[in-house]
């Protein structure tokens, strides 16, 4: 399938159903089926060819899936810009893809000059608000749609055609473009339906970066109809009034939006009795926030472990695993990993020397099948990397165990060499983590005469919280090993983070390495 097929199932089928939802702006299927074949054509008429990179830089808005969707139609590739990214990054994604469009939200138009001027490739750029642009010299959404005939060109079917670009994390090194082809998206969405089946019609929250999972979510459920609706800012308060308003069904959220919900005040007066699917990734939760999200949300806590290029289903865990691994001491360990492989994702583990490990010994998580990406965009040498011993090669630690789970051990490159011992600061992360007064956390390696590398953390506390360096090191060491107590905490008003949230434990840990003569 390609992928503007998802959409167009869910518009075949549920023409007169809600498509998007952005605040008081509704638009049904079959309105944005039109919009999308008008679209098409616009970008096709300014000459727009099949394989052409188009970004699209917008916080999650009705007008910005709008775009994807007629891209995805016209045959460009589209490439995600994180909202919350600086300039400079956006910039260099840009120039890195050779995008020739670029699609802004109204937020942008005061620093849309940075982008016309540093980015030589830009050819076209699009102000998704026809309002933004009036009186200016400038292209709109709207504009690019008008005129253009109800029917575009259909693509042909393709299983290889690269159809998106997925910027990877950039959490350990330099972010790249990882290419999704048709095949790359079928599988995932058989990986998602397979493990997280749909009954009926969804209505998906699309609160965290559409840059991120989010937007890869999207795709499958508009297949079954989906609404989506839109909110601008993942804060605690937004997402539960959605949900509540809304009678929200399906979302993906990072686990710092979920904790943020969990210790809101105001929780416990919204109604989330329609939520099916509460999707989390991107970062691994404690036992006790999943017990606690359980019986805050219901039983609808469902977990997918993956990166840019294995969407999202090397590992996932569905709402009836969470609840089965509850019912004893033995199974409620299940909670702390991420999930069995998904049914089109072989996954193993690997040692150094490309030899496949038995259960229960870590080394690194190596992926096969039509699921893993087609490599990344003009980086052949490092696409053949990736693809050492004919695996894709995730750079986390990890293992699996007798039933099939599994634990994730940490990033490759994030392990600490403490005392001649190895340490995995995850392990550290998730003790702190399940402290009342902690918000979020970042464990590193600092440099020290004695240990080589001592353990530190780095604590955001959550707002009217407070909590001592004495007291969290005593925690830690009722819940790991003495040689994994930190041997230090500071105290931060708030984390580095990616612009989908994640929490930049390599900027962290380059904050206390600046003036080290070494790096390990």
């Amino acid at each position: 399938m390609r992928l503007i097929d998802y959409f167009d199932r869910g518009a075949a089928m549920y023409p007169e159903r809600d498509c998007l939802v952005d605040g008081a702006s509704r638009r049904i299927y079959a309105d944005v089926e039109k919009r999308s074949h008008r679209l098409a054509n616009g970008l096709l008429e300014r000459g727009l060819v099949a394989g052409d990179r188009v970004a699209i830089l917008s916080p999650n808005a009705a007008t910005a899936f709008e775009a994807w969707i007629g891209v995805a139609r016209a045959g460009g590739v589209w490439v995600g810009l994180a909202a919350l990214a600086t300039i400079d990054d956006n910039v260099n994604i840009i120039n890195d893809r050779g995008a020739t469009w670029l699609f802004y939200h109204a937020d942008f138009c005061d620093v849309i000059e940075h982008y016309r001027t540093r980015c030589p490739s830009l050819v076209n750029l699009v102000c998704l608000d026809e309002s933004a642009v009036a009186g200016r010299d400038g292209l709109s959404l709207e504009g690019l749609m008008a005129g253009q005939p109800d029917l575009a060109p259909d693509l042909p079917d393709d299983p290889d055609a690269i159809i998106s670009h997925f910027t990877t994390g950039g959490t350990t090194g330099e972010p790249k473009g990882s290419m999704w082809s048709n095949l790359t998206w079928e599988a995932w969405t058989g990986n998602v339906f397979a493990h997280l089946p749909i009954t009926e019609p969804p209505v998906f929250l699309a609160a965290a970066a559409m840059s991120h999972a989010t937007g890869v979510f999207v795709w499958p459920y508009m297949a079954f109809g989906a609404t989506t609706v839109c909110v601008q800012k993942a804060d605690p308060v937004s997402v539960m009034e959605a949900i509540s308003t809304h009678g929200v069904t399906h979302t993906f959220l990072p686990p710092t939006i979920i904790y943020m919900m969990l210790s809101h005040e105001s929780a416990p007066s919204y109604d989330f009795s329609t939520m099916r699917h509460m999707i989390y990734g991107g970062a691994p939760m404690s036992t006790d926030k999943v017990r606690e999200a359980i019986e805050m949300f219901g039983p609808c806590m469902a977990q997918v472990y993956g990166q840019a290029e294995v969407p999202c289903t090397i590992g996932i865990m569905s709402p009836a695993e969470h609840v089965a691994a509850l019912e004893n001491e033995t199974t409620q360990k299940r909670l702390l990993s991420c999930g069995r492989p998904a049914i089109y994702s072989r996954v193993a583990i690997m040692d150094d020397d490309g030899n496949l490990m038995p259960r229960g010994e870590a080394g690194e998580i190596v992926v096969r099948g039509d699921v893993v990406h087609a490599g990344y965009y003009g980086r052949p040498e490092a696409t053949e990397q990736s693809l050492a011993f004919g695996w894709h090669h995730t750079g986390d630690i990890g293992y699996l165990d007798p039933a099939g789970y599994l634990f994730l051990v940490d990033r490759k490159k994030d392990m600490i060499i403490s005392g001649g011992l190895n340490v995995y600061p995850i392990e550290i992360e998730r003790a702190l983590w399940g402290h009342a007064a902690v918000q979020d956390c970042a464990v590193v390696g600092v440099p020290d005469e004695k240990w080589g590398e001592a353990v530190t953390a780095v604590v955001e506390l959550k707002t009217g919280e407070s909590a001592t360096e004495k007291e969290l090191v005593n925690w830690c060491r009722e819940k790991v090993a003495a040689y994994k107590v930190p041997k230090a905490v500071h105290f931060r008003d708030q984390l580095p983070r990616s612009g989908v949230g994640k929490v930049l434990r390599r900027k962290v840990r380059d904050e206390f390495w600046a003036h080290s003569d070494r790096q390990l």
